[in-house]
């Protein structure tokens, strides 16, 4: 087999498509986000404004984050060591899990290197090793629970996306003895809907399932002190694992679970992407612990990005956009077509300074293609009025249906 020519028609198969990613060359510049600067093939430079940052709140800029990461720095150095196991366990991991604990209201929680690790380890530490159990997705999961799930060989049953009639279903087919865990998200990253959280740990307690909620695209954004959906809805309690991130709303990077004790301590005992991957750099934990301890006592940050996303929404249907309804954070608006959503976004970007990638198959399926905005509480009115005029002119020109008024 020639690998060099397999790889390059499966390259071009992806290009014919509309479906290669090209990634922008962009410097985050300290204090101006959404702003930053831009580097072409050609090594010249331009600012652009930033829509598809998954730093919700613009922590990565914070001072209060920032002046924590420069303490560690100068205190510990660059690198954790090692592994939590042999030599990287520093003070400032410690100090991080109890500050995530305390916000999900659990009696420990357990950090790992990045949200994706996190579910990963998990999911395939609690699903092997539980005694016969069998694990209840549903089927728009993310793809590190879905592997998670798949490393752990345990047996899987997809429930329709957020259908709870369904979950029911499929747990009351099961062998009542058969240990269960549910695992679902609560804000789901692509279309920005949010699951019935209530409804589902009904159905999880009434089959003496656990429950595993990934709240990534939550925590942060929602709740009086940054905590998820499951504390805004007051069922944290009621939920037997929440994972999270550290590198979307609180800005900086890391993964986690929170749960009880024992729980957190057999994943941290048996988890190999736990036990055998390098520790988070201090640094980092240092700012993940402040961004965190902010947002538990600020609003603001919250309310301004809020009245952002009411704002582009009520622009775009002044204008017949079609987007999403859903009530999160995230704005997808609908393409339709994957050559299209590229073009469109491409030209965003070479014409207007907008920066906001396409989303196309395989992260979303064929026909729904769509650029997935991410207003934050630092973009201006005069921001969107922007990118609105600029996607009006692109859908023109593109020759794409408006919603009926």
């Amino acid at each position: 087999m020639n690998f060099e020519d397999y790889f390059k028609s499966e390259l071009e198969g992806l290009k014919e498509g509309g479906n290669y990613r090209i990634f922008a060359d962009l410097e985050r510049q300290k204090g101006k986000f959404p702003t930053a600067t831009r580097y072409d093939v050609d090594g010249k430079s331009s600012e652009v404004t930033v829509w598809c940052s998954n730093d919700y709140l613009g922590m990565g800029q914070h001072p209060a984050t920032l002046d924590a990461m420069k303490i560690a720095l100068e205190r510990c150095g660059a690198g954790a060591g090692g592994t939590r196991n042999i030599s990287g366990t520093n003070h400032y991991h410690v100090l991080l899990e109890k500050e995530l604990a305390d916000l999900h209201a659990k009696s420990s929680a357990l950090l790992l290197t990045s949200g994706y690790v996190a579910n990963w380890a998990a999911l395939t530490t609690l699903a092997s090793r539980i005694p016969g159990c069998e694990v209840f997705s549903d089927t728009d999961n993310h793809a590190s629970m879905i592997e998670g799930i798949r490393h752990s060989k345990a047996p899987k049953h997809l429930w329709k996306h957020n259908d709870v009639e369904d979950l029911d279903r499929k747990l009351s087919d099961a062998d009542p003895a058969v240990p269960k865990l549910v695992a679902f998200e609560s804000v789901y990253s692509m279309d920005g809907d949010i699951c019935p959280l209530g409804e589902i740990l009904d159905v999880c307690e009434k089959h003496g399932a656990m429950s595993y909620l990934d709240e990534v695209h939550a925590v942060g954004l929602y709740g009086p002190r940054g905590g998820g959906i499951s504390e805004q809805l007051g069922l944290a309690d009621r939920v037997t694992v929440i994972q999270g991130t550290l590198g979307k709303a609180f800005g900086v990077m890391g993964g986690y679970i929170a749960a009880s004790s024992n729980l957190v301590d057999f994943v941290r005992s048996f988890a190999s992407g736990f036990i055998f991957s390098t520790a988070l750099p201090p640094a980092l934990a240092a700012g993940a612990t402040a961004s965190i301890q902010h947002l538990k006592v600020s609003d603001m940050e919250r309310m301004r990005q809020r009245k952002n996303v009411r704002l582009l929404r009520q622009k775009l249907d002044a204008i017949g956009l079609p987007h999403m309804d859903n009530e999160s954070h995230i704005v997808p608006v609908m393409v339709g077509d994957a050559k299209k959503c590229k073009f469109i976004s491409d030209l965003l970007l070479e014409n207007y300074g907008v920066y906001v990638q396409p989303i196309n198959y395989p992260t979303v399926p064929e026909g729904t293609e769509r650029l997935r905005i991410t207003p934050s509480p630092l973009h201006s009115e005069e921001d969107i009025d922007h990118l609105v005029n600029a996607l009006s002119e692109l859908w023109a020109q593109c020759a794409l249906s408006r919603a009926v008024a």
